[in-house]
């Protein structure tokens, strides 16, 4: 045997090259120090393949057992961090298959029959996102449940309603936290349905044609759990198809991106929020930072830094996307390159929302027992802002279309009254009776009322409205349903 056979013994497809890899095309084309983290998924779908190959008579029984035993042995070195990752093995997958032929013999080269990395590495991925998707929709509710906490307590608070940044209308401050609700809970849905196309069987489709080989596919998909809601298998049925899509990573970095897009509105309203030209709310000393010149400054570098990793999840997507764009079928190597990216899209999505369900929510002190929030409401200051851009302007037009005024005389009549406001520097509410009666006669004392910041507030009492009466309603909606998405 000359010595280039020698050397390319490492490789698993090796018998057909004269010369080793060079070592600069290992490391630019091996993955397996950043796709180790598929171990759990390759070894699940290793176990359920070799169940079928056996049940299948493909192997026997005898190999059957030793492929469990030696997978068994593969987990223990990978938890205990003794398992030796070799880069002359390329991957995740050729290190666990070179590992189990060592402890096994010929009962592992067996295993590999009737299929190829290529369907192999799209199962691991879809299994380990399928995880990963579960344990980010638990995060969604805990977020959901500190926004709802937070609320809950503030129904009463009144908030200036902004569109284009200027003060429109007055808000419950709760009805405004619920808003970021209702988006996260569709981001929910989202995940919940990309889930389902993610959970989905490659494995059997081989190199990219199917196998020979009497595979069960269902039954692999079944052992894996890969069904849907009724039980049933659920397998790509094209192998073309099956080893070359990605479609669910990058639907997945979609949903991803928009969960991100909403974090970053909610950052940027902190972050508005907690200047002093707002001054809303305060964020617990342990989310913020210093400077390093101005002994006086606290920064809000957690929203702050959610903000700017929304364009990185955002990247990614755009990322996978170009990726694909131009591949013809079967599998290709550029396919490699999904990997990194929809990593680093899971763990910056789960960190982020972990520690913004900790911020908003709070934390338990350890020495007190007691739960200390992460935020801070001022309630004077946000009605003392609300109180300064007119914003019971709306309430005054409506006043005037219930005595009979068409509502595009109304809107006008009010304009003249906010005018008159703002030239002596006071608020409508502070205008006389005598003052307002010159801009309509049918304007009456209980006008105050309606002028009234709580008096707008209580007005809009209809279905999604920011009436208390309303607000404490979708409370309890939300409640009822995140302790449901809970037990499941």
């Amino acid at each position: 045997m000359s010595k280039n056979q020698l050397d390319t013994k490492s490789q698993a497809w090796s018998a057909l090259f004269t010369e080793p890899m060079s070592d600069l095309v290992k490391r630019y084309t091996a993955s397996v120090f950043f796709d180790k983290r598929l171990w759990q998924a390759d070894i699940a779908g290793s176990l359920a393949h070799a169940q079928m190959l056996a049940t299948q008579a493909i192997i026997s029984k005898d190999d059957h057992a030793a492929i469990e035993r030696g997978m068994a042995q593969i987990t223990g070195e990978i938890e205990s961090g003794s398992f030796n990752w070799q880069l002359d093995l390329e991957d995740v997958h050729l290190n666990i298959e070179a590992r189990l032929t060592q402890l096994v013999g010929d009962a592992g080269k067996r295993l590999h029959t009737g299929r190829s990395r290529n369907d192999q590495v799209a199962t691991d991925v879809r299994l380990w996102l399928r995880s990963e998707i579960d344990l980010i929709s638990v995060l969604l509710v805990e977020l959901q449940q500190a926004l709802v906490e937070v609320a809950a307590k503030n129904v009463e608070v009144i908030l200036p309603g902004f569109t284009h940044l200027q003060v429109a209308q007055p808000v419950s401050f709760a009805h405004h936290l619920l808003a970021y609700v209702e988006m996260f809970a569709r981001d929910a849905e989202r995940m919940a349905d990309v889930r389902r196309r993610v959970n989905r069987l490659p494995l059997g489709a081989a190199a990219l044609a199917g196998t020979s080989y009497p595979l069960d596919r269902e039954l692999v998909a079944s052992l894996l759990g890969m069904v849907d809601a009724q039980g049933l298998p659920c397998v790509c049925q094209n192998s073309l198809d099956a080893v070359s899509d990605r479609d669910f990573a990058i639907e997945f970095s979609a949903a991803a991106s928009l969960v991100m897009v909403h974090i970053s509105r909610l950052s940027e309203e902190l972050i508005l929020w907690m200047s002093q030209n707002f001054g809303f709310i305060q964020i617990a000393d342990r989310f913020t930072t210093g400077s390093s010149i101005m002994p006086q400054k606290k920064n809000p570098d957690v929203p702050e830094l959610a903000r700017g990793k929304t364009g990185r999840v955002v990247g990614h997507l755009v990322g996978l996307i170009t990726l694909m764009k131009g591949q013809p079928l079967a599998y290709n190597k550029d396919n490699q390159e999904d990997k990194e990216p929809l990593f680093d899209t899971v763990d910056t999505l789960k960190d982020t929302l972990r520690i913004f369900a900790e911020m908003v929510g709070g934390q338990m002190n350890p020495v007190t027992g007691l739960k200390e929030g992460g935020i801070t409401v001022k309630p004077q200051a946000m009605e003392l802002a609300a109180r300064k851009g007119y914003a019971t302007a709306t309430d005054l037009a409506d006043y005037l279309v219930k005595k009979g005024l068409a509502f595009r005389d109304a809107h006008e009549v009010v304009a003249h009254a906010v005018k008159t406001a703002i030239t002596q520097g006071i608020d409508l509410s502070e205008l006389p009776l005598a003052e307002l009666q010159k801009f309509n006669p049918g304007i009456e004392n209980d006008v105050f009322e309606v002028l009234s910041l709580r008096g707008s507030l209580n007005a809009r009492n209809t279905l999604g409205g920011t009436a208390p009466v309303q607000v404490r309603r979708q409370i309890e909606r939300h409640v009822a349903r995140l302790n449901t998405a809970l037990s499941l």
